[in-house]
């Protein structure tokens, strides 16, 4: 179903649940307030200490600008924008718990920086023996007339929509489900990636951020 044709009211829990068990993915236009979309937004651009970011795990973590070519930080909670937006990410995370019983344990984000001629292949957000993190979301911080697109496919890489950066607006999607892309950014683009996760503890011992 084409984003346009799904356009979800933040405040209705009971949408949102029923486009997720439909689809699996939902759009939320206005899932950020404009005073915590601007304070999230001021600081990406000019307080984050953004840098190149990498591809694969721990000692697998390596550069590939052939692969993607954002800049990135995760969020650390220090800041009241930081804490609000991950108080926010709680409830939604409550609500797909409750409604869903995903067993959603965390909650991991950063902000990301798409300049002129970045992009990210075509990926899935599921590691090879490491497949906690459940649920994938992009908040967009600001908007852009060309570029940057989030183009989301089904498990038959059949294209289902192209998501332009929008600020306020959140994509979910299932993480293993769904293909997706970043297109080559025209605009600068500002957005915070993040993931729900299941604990894949050992021993007790919490599985680490990636």
């Amino acid at each position: 179903m084409p984003a346009s044709e799904l356009v979800i009211d933040v405040l209705d829990s009971d949408a949102i649940v029923d486009a997720f068990y439909q689809h699996g993915w939902v759009w939320l236009p206005n899932f950020l307030s404009d005073e915590l979309n601007t304070a999230l937004a001021h600081e990406a651009q000019y307080e984050a200490q953004l840098a190149p970011a990498g591809v694969g795990r721990q000692g697998a973590h390596q550069l590939n600008q052939q692969i993607r070519r954002d800049a990135t930080q995760w969020f650390d909670g220090r800041t009241a924008a930081q804490q609000q937006y991950l108080a926010q990410m709680t409830l939604l995370q409550q609500l797909f718990n409750r409604r869903c019983f995903l067993g959603l344990f965390d909650f991991e984000c950063h902000f990301a920086r798409y300049q002129n001629g970045d992009y990210y292949q075509k990926h899935v957000d599921a590691f090879s023996g490491r497949s906690n993190r459940v649920l994938t979301t992009v908040s967009y911080l600001n908007s852009v007339n060309a570029g940057g697109e989030l183009a989301l496919y089904d498990e038959h890489d059949k294209l289902i929509d192209k998501f332009l950066p929008t600020a306020g607006g959140l994509i979910l999607f299932e993480s293993e489900r769904f293909p997706h892309e970043v297109l080559p950014a025209i605009d600068t683009r500002y957005s915070i990636a993040g993931w729900f996760r299941k604990n894949a503890s050992i021993n007790g011992v919490l599985d680490p951020a990636s």
